[in-house]
């Protein structure tokens, strides 16, 4: 399919799936570059067949992938039709509502939870769930993320935000652009931290080799600003709250591991059953054999009412396997006799 003939369909006169501005520290890099480092789902390779087919413009025009972007630049994406309106039959699953109303809804994403419709993954997401709870999503997004406003990762449990309609949809991704929203999460990771509490702010972007994956950067990348506090430190492994300023990709597993730090069963960052192996402690050591995903919990999420304007804040409880090893740590470490220290003064006792 070239350009023209996918004019000729009409497409550019639908809304784009994807819209895109870009900002000051964003300029001068390569279109098909900038694509694939803002959209996980697609590789350089599939953004830039994107582009040979029209489905890319910027400001209205259709470039090649070897454009430099520059700020101010507007970039839309039209996706392929490789999962329609029609495939996204609602499916019922369990679903943990927090908050809702007709024009958003906050819930406590479930472990093992994908968000929306991806390769590989056409069914059981948290969107068909959503379908079969709501009566309608924002259309925007559509057709594999109606609603979606941000995610997060399948093994990422916690406070997650849709949009129902469209004003809150459009109000939402306006307050994510500008850093409105208030992100805190709950991490365990492994060692003792240098200190109660610390700010790690680097350039993010692909690895450059496994493009699967994130990086910090030393050149290039996007700014990504984390914020840490130890709330329990047990020797081996920390539980710890951090607060995002940025919302990149993999931000707070890729940053915990550049800090020697990762989060517990994150087998992609280095915190997986090799690490586990690693630990001194036998009891903690067979504990933490058992973890089978990332111990990461989107513990709080705070932002205005898109429609009314209202400040709204959400705590997610923990999930029951994140929960439950927090405490058979704790009582396990009390038993061999490793003791807890609780520097910040916001342990266990203070947990959801």
């Amino acid at each position: 399919m070239n350009a023209t003939s996918y004019d000729a369909m009409g497409t550019r006169n639908s809304p784009p799936d994807l819209t895109f501005h870009v900002d000051v520290e964003e300029k001068l890099r390569r279109l098909d570059v900038f694509l694939s480092a803002r959209s996980p789902d697609c590789s350089r390779s599939q953004v830039q067949k994107l582009i040979r087919e029209g489905r890319v413009t910027v400001n209205g025009l259709p470039v090649k992938a070897s454009y430099e972007i520059r700020s101010g630049d507007c970039i839309a994406v039209w996706l392929p039709e490789a999962v329609g309106e029609d495939s996204l039959q609602p499916r019922p699953m369990p679903l943990e509502i927090l908050f809702e109303d007709d024009d958003v809804l906050v819930l406590n994403k479930a472990p093992g939870v994908i968000v929306h419709p991806g390769a590989g993954h056409e069914e059981g997401t948290l969107v068909h769930g959503l379908l079969a709870h709501c009566s309608r999503l924002a259309s925007r997004g559509a057709p594999r993320r109606p609603g979606i406003v941000h995610r997060l990762d399948r093994g990422t449990s916690g406070a997650l935000m849709v949009a129902k309609s469209e004003r809150a949809y459009l109000e939402l991704i306006r307050q994510f652009k500008h850093h409105e929203v208030g992100k805190e999460y709950l991490a365990l990771v492994y060692g003792t931290m240098a200190g109660a509490s610390g700010e790690i702010r680097t350039g993010m972007g692909r690895h450059p080799v496994d493009r699967k994956r994130m990086a910090v950067l030393e050149k290039g990348g996007r700014e990504a600003v984390s914020q840490w506090k130890v709330a329990v430190a047990w020797g081996e492994v920390s539980l710890l709250r951090v607060v995002i300023k940025t919302g990149r990709t993999h931000q707070i597993r890729v940053h915990l591991s550049h800090m020697q730090h990762p989060v517990v069963g994150d087998e992609t960052y280095g915190g997986g059953k090799r690490k586990a192996r690693a630990v001194k402690s036998d009891v903690l050591r067979e504990l933490l054999m058992e973890v089978d995903r990332q111990m990461l919990h989107a513990v709080g999420l705070a932002f205005r009412h898109p429609v009314s304007g209202a400040d709204l804040s959400f705590t997610a409880p923990l999930p029951p396997d994140f929960a439950g090893l927090l405490e058979r740590i704790r009582i396990s470490l009390q038993k061999e006799g490793a003791g807890r220290s609780d520097p910040s003064g916001v342990g266990m006792d203070k947990l959801p």
